[in-house]
């Protein structure tokens, strides 16, 4: 009974928002949205205010962690179990999520674009956990990212040219490696004429481009009924005249329902949790499968083939920057069920390990080496339609044998 008096606040209703709470409709005002609360947070204000902390997160009012640069501290902040719960009720009142003890898992998008993720007991042994993942205001576009070491120029103008020629691409990478960042930042190469519809189980990606509409999932009332998961916000929508059709992350059977939009015709480009690109695009080929009994390996993997065209896999390298690791093409060729990848550049990571500056290791070098073998296999199928993408590798080439 106390614990349901205790849950009892978190059952509000969404706040009344003058405008839409997709981040598409804010103006791109993005830097400024902070401050529509700087109160919010309490305690963990001034974790929220750092932009070295990636992450924060509460396994018990003694034990608050944050991240930074992928490694992860131990706070000396206290909190009591009151104070994290009167947090988790102001965080919820702007998203209008539900947490009791029906739903014990919450995710939720803050107003400065952070992602929460709740979990309370009997779910959890004890307490409640507590991550806020920040939506740190770095890496916007692929030029950002360029500067900031994530890729090469070469890698740069190269996913350039594919977003603008249509071509399908998976970003795959593990947990926090950066996926959500540099699928917004290829978003953003889209031709300005384009209409993006992305689909989201949380709102998270904020493409700055002017025909964009964003759809986020929503979860059963009380009841158990209203559920929009994301296979039905995909299905809505192609109803929608979409250009280009972006899911943020897939995970289970909406991959099925992503895959046979993209063997119609659509561009699109999606996210997808692997531990290298050929990996992702293996997983690919198993996440349909959930769809249902009559869904086989046969039927999936000409699906997969032809529907995806590059992937980009990202990571964390040893000093907890993100990178792009590799990018492989499918080359439609099909291998004992299995849908056969080429490596299109090797990433040769030259770090400065000398240089105790941060900011100096954050912009460390880079190179992407072009696989010569590789490459007239993907200019024959791609001949019609990535424009001077020759040019990209050629003086791509002479520099790293220069």
């Amino acid at each position: 009974m106390i614990q349901q008096q205790i849950l009892k606040p978190l059952l509000i209703p969404r706040m009344q928002i003058q405008a839409s709470t997709s981040p598409y409709e804010m103006s791109g005002d993005y830097e400024n949205i902070a401050t529509l609360d700087t109160a919010q947070y309490g305690k963990i204000q001034a974790l929220m205010d750092d932009s070295s902390i990636e992450e924060i997160w509460i396994n018990s009012p003694k034990r608050i962690f944050i991240a930074r640069a992928g490694i992860s501290q131990l706070t000396n902040l206290v909190l009591t179990d009151d104070e994290v719960k009167n947090l988790v009720e102001r965080l919820l009142m702007w998203g209008g999520r539900r947490l009791d003890l029906s739903h014990p898992f919450v995710d939720a998008r803050l107003p400065d674009g952070s992602r929460l993720h709740v979990s309370i007991p009997e779910v959890t042994a004890k307490h409640w956990a507590i991550n806020i993942r920040k939506h740190l205001l770095r890496g916007k576009s692929i030029e950002d990212l360029m500067q900031l070491g994530v890729m090469d120029e070469a890698i740069a103008l190269f996913l350039s040219k594919c977003v603008e020629n249509g071509l399908n691409i998976l970003v795959s990478g593990s947990t926090q490696a950066g996926k959500t960042t540099l699928l917004n930042a290829l978003i953003g190469k889209t031709p300005l004429n384009s209409r993006v519809i992305t689909v989201e189980e949380v709102f998270e990606l904020r493409p700055r481009i002017p025909d964009c509409v964003a759809l986020q999932t929503r979860p059963a009332n009380l009841q158990g009924e209203g559920e929009i998961p994301l296979r039905r916000l995909i299905k809505e929508a192609l109803r929608m005249r979409p250009s280009h059709l972006i899911v943020g992350e897939i995970r289970e059977a909406e991959s099925l329902d992503l895959l046979i939009a993209l063997n119609s015709g659509l561009p699109g480009m999606a996210t997808i949790h692997a531990n290298s690109g050929k990996d992702a695009i293996a997983k690919l080929q198993t996440l349909p499968l959930l769809a249902g009994e009559n869904i086989s390996h046969n039927f999936i993997a000409p699906v997969v083939a032809n529907a995806i065209d590059i992937v980009v896999h990202v990571g964390m390298d040893s000093s907890g920057y993100r990178r792009v690791s590799e990018v492989l093409y499918v080359s439609g060729r099909i291998e004992g069920e299995r849908v056969e990848c080429e490596e299109l550049f090797r990433i040769d990571q030259k770090l400065n390990e000398n240089s105790h500056d941060a900011s100096e290791r954050e912009k460390s070098h880079v190179t992407a080496v072009i696989d010569s073998k590789t490459l007239p296999n993907f200019n024959h199928r791609y001949s019609t339609g990535l424009g001077d993408i020759n040019r990209v590798f050629k003086n791509n080439r002479q520099e790293n044998n220069g």
